[in-house]
């Protein structure tokens, strides 16, 4: 997937790695992506990584968007 620098603004986005980052990846974009890349999120990574990240101490998401990623992972 080639990722938008408007959804990475911080970083270069040809530098991101889908697996050493998946973290940062599924947070973003969960958080600011369009429809395609929120399916490509669902698509590459397991169910249960996404559901795990939800979870992490920290994560980057606004509660509303947390809590309905977390409905929609059970």
């Amino acid at each position: 997937m080639k990722f938008r620098q408007a959804l990475f603004w911080d970083t270069n986005p040809k530098k991101i790695d889908v697996k050493k980052h998946a973290r940062y990846i599924i947070e973003r974009i969960l958080e600011f992506g369009q429809p395609k890349e929120v399916g490509w999120v669902f698509k590459y990574y397991p169910k249960s990584v996404i559901k795990k990240t939800l979870h992490l101490p920290r994560v980057q998401l606004n509660p509303r968007s947390k809590a309905l990623w977390s409905l929609l992972t059970k």
